[in-house]
């Protein structure tokens, strides 16, 4: 069994593969030691990789690297199946290149639009060569939001959850705040996608993330839905490297 550990701005999600299979998935708002302890307990658990985009735990991996025979702590030294052409390596989530290998693997040889709509929206390119060619990062859904109520002094802070029905006008101001921003956000997916589809043809577009649920019924374009491509990703590299 593979241990898949991804760990975010705001949790930690946690995927067991038997091989290329997900066979169990978790999600931590505090990962603790004693999760660890159940995960092992759980499941025959040889292999192991951790992604964090925050400070990893030291006692966590030492945890895993006294009961693993493979560990591997993604960065930007580790052997990809995919080329990297980003130019600064050493500063690419590791997040989003997890994401731009499980794409690449359930589409390889194709060019792929990857969107992770998170705490950010990133937008990633893998091209039909099999190399990750870079991407963009934006504000997600809460920063917007956060940031309207931040920088001015009458606009509320809104929660999105009692919006979900947002129109295109809204007709007063937390309408309007909601509607601004998510369609805001419908709009800048649908014209990355068609500017991208000047330059590679054939995009096929991954949509992921904590978020990706507001959005993909309402999108003109069609998109591959995989909430665990993050996961699958990790567990692509470490399968890669075993």
């Amino acid at each position: 069994m593979n241990l898949c550990i991804d760990q975010g701005n705001s949790c930690t999600k946690i995927g067991i593969f038997d091989k290329n299979r997900l066979i169990d998935n978790k999600l931590y708002k505090n990962f603790a030691t004693e999760d660890l302890i159940a995960l092992f307990r759980d499941h025959a658990i040889e292999s192991c990789i951790l992604s964090s985009v925050v400070d990893a735990n030291a006692a966590h991996e030492s945890f895993i690297r006294q009961h693993v025979k493979k560990f591997i702590h993604l960065d930007h030294t580790v052997p990809l199946p995919i080329d990297n052409l980003y130019k600064t390596p050493t500063s690419l989530g590791n997040d989003r290149l997890a994401a731009a290998v499980g794409a690449n693997f359930l589409q390889p040889n194709r060019n792929l639009l990857i969107i992770d709509i998170g705490s950010a929206i990133t937008y990633d390119i893998v091209n039909a060569q099999n190399q990750y060619v870079g991407g963009n990062i934006a504000p997600g859904v809460k920063m917007r939001l956060k940031a309207l109520h931040d920088y001015t002094k009458q606009l509320p802070l809104i929660n999105i959850k009692e919006h979900t029905d947002w129109q295109l006008i809204g007709q007063n101001t937390e309408e309007a705040i909601a509607s601004g921003v998510m369609n805001g956000i419908v709009f800048e997916i649908e014209s990355y996608y068609e500017q991208l589809h000047r330059s590679y043809s054939d995009v096929l577009t991954f949509l992921t993330g904590g978020n990706l649920y507001y959005f993909h019924n309402r999108l003109k374009i069609t998109t591959f839905v995989e909430i665990f491509l993050v996961l699958i990703g990790l567990n692509r590299i470490l399968e890669y490297n075993a």
